[in-house]
């Protein structure tokens, strides 16, 4: 029996370890008895009727909360999601891009990239021009933060729009002094199928009629506008755990022969990317699964076409070396015996790749 049968045999009975919430994060409790109580009560936002005024009134409600707690004073544009928010701030601007950002912004950019150095940092002396500009505060595949002081400052010095994806920062660190902001509920404990664009000057959109100030079309969606706003006021206290998990993660990791993506940058806790030479992303994957663990390999968006990750790439990395990385991704459960058993089983798989 192999070391890593054995180590499955173990596990049969165990309970399945969540590290992927990154790609989507379990709706938190109060999020979920604030949608319920909304859903008893339900109507049109925008119909005229007394049923619909309330409803109205609810969701402008859930709308001042939201920004009030991301200490937002500018609009709020309810969309979808992310993607949704990214495609109304940028579609048809001709935006630059940094080389690093999500896929939903390289879809509905323009096609000139900001480079990175190997860090994983945006290289600032190469925002020059004008136009629109998109930074991700925190990169989805290796939790790399963003100067976005600097990045702001270097905007404005060209006379630029300043687009920033804050869809994994958004509420665990502050918002950048940016012209536009993408967030999304779903990465922060809000239900899925819902997001905001965050807007300083609503001039910089173009209208196209219905709902949300005329910049959205379609039925607003009352409980989940509620349980975003629910999920943001209840707070991120688990941060600092976070810390204290990573570090364990990564020592444990590095001990097994390990790598960590971007070690010496500032990173959020949350998430990081890693490497196990000699073994690739898909069967660390479908090993990490079958003793109960799920990761991921970069965005969830990507991760099924199983093309090499144009992050890792930017940064300099061989397509064999970054074909070998996954990520891991914490939520406010994450405690410190799944990360013990997830180094476990690490070892282990890392340990079948040197058997001869």
């Amino acid at each position: 029996m192999t070391i890593f049968a054995t180590v499955m045999e173990t596990m049969t009975n165990q309970p399945r370890i969540y590290l992927d919430h990154a790609a989507t994060t379990p709706v938190i409790p109060a999020a979920r008895e604030a949608m319920a109580g909304t859903m008893l009560r339900w109507a049109n936002p925008s119909s005229p009727h007394q049923e619909g005024r309330v409803a109205h009134f609810a969701l402008e409600d859930a709308r001042r909360r939201i920004a009030a707690a991301l200490n937002w004073d500018g609009e709020v544009i309810f969309t979808s999601g992310a993607s949704e928010a990214i495609a109304l701030g940028l579609r048809d601007t001709g935006a630059v891009a940094s080389s690093v950002e999500h896929d939903a912004v390289l879809a509905v950019a323009g096609q000139t990239r900001v480079p990175v150095v190997d860090n994983g940092y945006v290289d600032i002396s190469a925002i020059i021009g004008n136009g629109r500009f998109a930074v991700q505060s925190v990169n989805n595949e290796t939790g790399v933060i963003q100067p976005m002081a600097d990045i702001t400052a270097a905007v404005r010095k060209v006379d630029g729009i300043f687009f920033a994806d804050c869809s994994q920062s958004a509420g665990k660190l502050p918002l950048p002094d940016a012209d536009l902001i993408s967030i999304s509920a779903h990465k922060l404990g809000g239900p899925p199928g819902m997001g905001a664009l965050l807007v300083r000057n609503l001039g910089l959109l173009s209208p196209t009629g219905g709902q949300e100030q005329g910049y959205r079309r379609g039925t607003e969606n009352l409980p989940a506008a509620i349980g975003f706003a629910a999920a943001l006021e209840v707070g991120f206290a688990w941060m600092e755990t976070a810390v204290r998990l990573r570090k364990m993660l990564e020592d444990g990791i590095v001990a097994a022969g390990g790598e960590v993506v971007a070690a010496s940058s500032n990173r959020l806790a949350t998430i990081g990317s890693y490497r196990m030479p000699g073994v690739a992303a898909s069967s660390q994957l479908i090993n990490f699964d079958m003793a109960g663990i799920a990761v991921s390999a970069g965005s969830a968006c990507s991760s099924g076409t199983l093309k090499a990750s144009h992050v890792l790439g930017a940064m300099g990395w061989d397509d064999k070396s970054a074909s070998e990385v996954i990520r891991i991704s914490f939520g406010a459960d994450t405690n410190a015996s799944e990360i013990e058993r997830f180094i476990d089983v690490w070892s282990s798989i890392a340990g079948r790749s040197k058997i001869p």
